[in-house]
């Protein structure tokens, strides 16, 4: 995974709640067997809608989704944070995540903001008023800010998330940090154990 320490970008406002898994990736995207191209099925069945807020063209080439509250909430689907991240989103801010989804997140690299609902309800309006809107997402700093709106708040995200986040470790890079220990064991086990 890319390190992500500051994401600054236009934003889609998705003024719903309760957005589950099912919603972002529908149960018929799940037959792929790669992780790649997921972004075609996201909110797949809400697109057949004209006016839903994808298929504007003012939105296209965001970054940044500004969801409602209870967000990516569900089953603990994997897809549907693929989907977003295949999009084209590096961020989803919301009052509020389902706990599995949030931690699907953080380990590919797509940071959940989670706000005070004032603050998501304040920036979903600022989106909606204007679509070229700068949001600006600071992982070391842990913040979120909106300068045109005067807005600046911390967002919780504990440090090794962040850490992770920061330094771009999956969890298979959070193992190869120790591939020298690994390998000097390796090394010392006898013959006879069982190498895989």
């Amino acid at each position: 995974m890319q390190p992500v320490r500051i994401i600054s970008g236009t934003a889609v406002p998705l003024d719903r709640s309760d957005v589950d898994t099912d919603q972002i990736i529908p149960s018929d995207w799940l037959k792929r067997i790669e992780r790649t191209g997921f972004g075609k099925g996201l909110f797949a069945e809400w697109r057949d809608d004209r006016d839903f807020v994808l298929n504007q063209e003012q939105y296209v080439g965001a970054s940044i989704l500004v969801a409602g509250p209870n967000f990516g909430t569900g089953s603990s689907r994997e897809h549907a944070v693929w989907a977003l991240e295949d999009y084209g989103f590096k961020a989803v801010i919301s009052p509020r995540f389902g706990d599995i989804f949030k931690n699907n997140c953080t380990k590919v690299g797509l940071v959940p903001v989670q706000v005070p609902a004032e603050v998501g309800e304040r920036l979903l309006r600022a989106v909606e008023a204007d679509p070229t809107m700068e949001i600006t997402i600071d992982v070391e700093r842990k913040t979120v800010s909106a300068p045109s709106i005067g807005l600046e708040v911390e967002f919780p995200i504990d440090d090794f998330t962040a850490y992770r986040l920061v330094n771009g470790f999956d969890d298979v890079g959070l193992t190869l940090r120790h591939d020298t220990e690994i390998s000097s064991f390796e090394s010392k086990r006898p013959a006879w154990l069982p190498t895989a």
